[in-house]
């Protein structure tokens, strides 16, 4: 469906307000619910499922160190907005329909607070999964001011529940993020970027079967979803008002599939300052910032001396990443920004030279390097489907790092998708990603270079939970276990795919 573009002004969710908060603790109270919400101006108003009654969720802003609870409440009606398929892992038809459990991206949290997808929950915690530990999540937020999002992790079921607009922001601020004089208050702005499909009345579509159907199941799982709009904080192609100034932008994908390379129309630098896990040690001035599903970046836009022109948001990424279709002209668009605003007051905001100091991880300090495919395999229905170190998510537990322990991970890409491979709990630093001789591997399990590596992108350097597994490659991430033992997970962050067995658990242990 053709809709107009900048039909709408960008939303910028509301700040949520705690419950209760002393100086010790703060509480929060966010109840997940069904409603209507005008998706574009010229369209019917479309059913959602969001967190407080908007979609994206209000943004949840925390003070590193503060020690904030939150209990997540699921008022969802019975039966799901979308097809479930019963013939993917957790989401057989001895589980509820509707069940849910939240994840805070990039989260610093004990393992009971995590969202592990089997500690699912229904409406008025009824009935709860078997990893179910407590109705009121603790976060400790024991890292720096970064950009996290929050979501929903139920097995088998995430992307419809995060498709129906179950996301929202979490921002943890700290002391020396307010010393850098970055664009703040109304300058400082989250872009939550995600496409969709609607039908002719309104709704959101998602597919019911795969292009080839399987004629023996109802509703079957896809490979991927491709949505063919694209929109911000929940409008289509909004556009925002903006003064002749600097402004920080918080970009996050939070599509299933779609992988977004972001540019502006008018040419100009996005300055990046920050990565999934928080500030980079210096600003970087790209022309294009690629994100997979889940990944963020903090970029600084100046405006100044742009007064009267309209900046378009770009992207040309084909889908699905990298060798799928290229973008037509109405996915090739993000949103526009109009410098049409006067000056309220003079922008003495800055793009700071140097931020924090990130110092590498010595390869020398890691304990163990774990080896660990990417897999292509086909079910009994001849529908395709991925796994991590070609193992389900029932299989034993395979990776159990010591907590405070220093791993390297390569991830050995032997299918044709590049995969957002996000790890809970920690971040990690990228090492290098090399080409590698695919067949050779297939055959022989011997892994032979057949290229000098590559040091990660520019907008890749810093902490990252997320990273890009490319096809043919071998991706090397290096981290630190902790503060924290549990149960984890680790996985593909196409919805898609981790829904149907490409996610496994970790555990860190004493």
């Amino acid at each position: 469906m053709k809709l107009e573009k900048f039909v709408d002004e960008l939303p910028i969710p509301p700040i949520l307000k705690p419950r209760w908060k002393n100086q010790f603790y703060t509480y929060y109270e966010v109840n997940m619910s069904e409603f209507k919400q005008s998706l574009h101006g010229k369209l019917h108003a479309t059913t959602v499922w969001g967190y407080e009654g908007s979609y994206p969720g209000p943004t949840i802003e925390v003070e590193s160190g503060e020690i904030v609870f939150v209990k997540w409440i699921n008022n969802l009606p019975d039966k799901h907005l979308f097809p479930v398929d019963y013939t993917v892992h957790g989401a057989h038809r001895d589980v509820p329909e509707v069940r849910t459990v939240v994840h805070v991206h990039g989260a610093c949290v004990e393992s009971e607070s995590d969202g592990y997808p089997e500690a699912w929950f229904t409406k008025g915690f009824k009935q709860v999964g078997p990893y179910f530990r407590k109705q009121i999540y603790r976060y400790d937020n024991c890292t720096h001011a970064c950009t996290l999002w929050y979501h929903d992790h139920s097995l088998g079921i995430t992307r419809l529940n995060v498709y129906a607009g179950l996301a929202g922001f979490f921002l943890i601020r700290d002391h020396r993020e307010r010393l850098l004089n970055l664009p703040s208050g109304k300058y400082d702005i989250p872009l939550m970027i995600q496409d969709k499909t609607f039908n002719q009345d309104g709704s959101l579509y998602y597919p019911k079967q795969p292009e080839k159907p399987v004629p023996e199941i109802e509703t079957s799982i896809i490979p991927e979803f491709i949505g063919d709009t694209i929109l911000v904080n929940g409008k289509v192609h909004p556009y925002l008002k903006v003064e002749p100034r600097k402004y920080r932008f918080r970009l996050l994908n939070a599509s299933n599939t779609r992988f977004f390379r972001i540019k502006l129309d008018s040419g100009q630098l996005l300055y990046q300052i920050g990565t999934d896990g928080g500030f980079m040690q210096h600003p970087v001035g790209v022309k294009e910032i690629m994100l997979s599903p889940a990944e963020r970046a903090e970029v600084i836009i100046d405006f100044t001396n742009l007064e009267g022109k309209n900046i378009m948001m770009t992207n040309d990424a084909p889908a699905p990443f990298p060798t799928g279709d290229p973008v037509n002209e109405n996915t090739s668009t993000v949103m526009q920004f109009r410098v049409t605003l006067p000056l309220s007051s003079v922008d003495t905001s800055v793009i700071p030279a140097y931020m924090i100091p990130i110092p590498q991880i010595n390869e020398q300090s890691a304990s163990r390097v774990r080896y660990l495919s990417l897999n292509d395999n086909m079910d009994r229905y001849g529908r395709e489907f991925m796994l991590l170190d070609n193992k389900q998510w029932d299989a034993p537990i395979t990776e159990n790092p010591k907590l405070g322990s220093t791993e390297i991970w390569y991830l050995i890409n032997i299918t044709t998708d590049t995969h957002p491979i996000h790890l809970h709990l920690i971040n990690f630093q990228i090492i290098d990603r090399r080409d590698f001789d695919v067949e050779k591997y297939n055959k022989e399990k011997i892994i032979h270079y057949t290229a000098q590596a590559i040091p990660p992108e520019p907008y890749e350097r810093g902490w990252k939970d997320t990273v890009r597994a490319n096809p043919n490659q071998i991706t090397r991430i290096i981290m630190k276990f902790g503060p924290y033992t549990g149960m984890y997970v680790w996985h593909c962050h196409i919805l898609e795919h981790e829904d149907y067995e490409m996610m496994r658990p970790y555990i860190v242990i004493r």
